[in-house]
């Protein structure tokens, strides 16, 4: 299993738990590395249910949410599911203004979103 600098990586039944280890996902160069590091698990790790929990993160930029959608593409792409947890409020906001809280799967709390992989 490759190591990751971005974010630690679980395994909960079919389901990977990625948690996001960056308190503000901001920086360009970080975000590049955070995208290839999540795309590199769909497509060589050949993992289809990623939950990312983002309990760790009180800042996304405006780019991270374009590698977000970049990553629900490959994920459907390779026949799994997106899930995203623990979004702080104003971390939620950006998401309804931006109308990706229709795209994404966003549950409240972890458990939460791992029991929507079930359903």
């Amino acid at each position: 299993m490759a190591t990751h600098r971005h974010f630690e990586v679980s395994e909960v039944g079919d389901v990977t738990v990625v948690r996001l280890t960056d308190r503000k996902v901001v920086d360009e160069a970080n975000i590049q590395e955070l995208g290839k590091e999540l795309f590199g698990l769909v497509e060589e790790e050949q993992r289809k249910n990623l939950l990312l929990n983002f309990a760790g993160v009180g800042f996304l930029s405006s780019s991270a949410l374009g590698k977000l959608i970049t990553l629900d593409k490959k994920v459907k792409a390779h026949g799994g599911k997106l899930k995203l947890s623990n979004i702080r409020p104003e971390i939620y906001e950006v998401f309804a203004i931006t109308k990706l809280n229709k795209l994404f799967e966003i549950k409240d709390d972890e458990a939460e979103a791992l029991a929507a992989f079930q359903s």
